[in-house]
């Protein structure tokens, strides 16, 4: 799940240490004041962040800012997934993304290695991808708009 968070939120996450974060991101999910601020990609961020990096789920893969959109970032937890992104990777990210099109998408989703990527890879899995990544792409842009920071977060 993605979050467009506040700079009040932002400051008690980023100040957030080990069990602290866990609970900033309860309190943020009983607390949804906007769904237009947050999208849920399911199982789909696996193959998103392949596809705009280099096919891999390494944060660190691919380039930015592409590699950002989902796991690139600042990890802040060493249990699950906590990736912060500031207001200004966000403005940076949403530019990558309004430059990627299905067909763009579809090269890059083919080309994940099979071995290292549990799902189908068919046609199916793509358009569940592509469902899941135009939504991300309307978050970001809503978040860069708003001049948000985001966090992303999975177990």
């Amino acid at each position: 799940m993605h979050f467009a968070i506040t700079s009040e939120q932002e400051r008690s996450l980023l100040a957030a240490d080990g069990d602290k974060v866990g609970e900033f991101l309860e309190e943020l999910e009983e607390s949804r004041e906007n769904d237009a601020l947050t999208v849920d990609t399911d199982k789909a961020w696996d193959a998103i962040h392949r596809c705009l990096t280099d096919g891999t789920l390494d944060p660190d893969g691919g380039a930015y800012p592409w590699s950002h959109a989902v796991l690139g970032g600042r990890h802040l937890s060493v249990d699950w997934y906590v990736v912060y992104v500031s207001a200004a990777e966000v403005r940076d990210v949403a530019g990558a993304l309004r430059t990627v099109d299905r067909t763009w998408l579809r090269r890059r989703f083919d080309a994940i290695d099979r071995r290292d990527y549990d799902g189908a890879r068919d046609d199916e899995d793509f358009e569940y991808t592509w469902n899941n990544f135009v939504d991300v792409q309307t978050f970001y842009e809503r978040a860069a708009a708003a001049a948000r920071s985001v966090i992303f977060t999975a177990t």
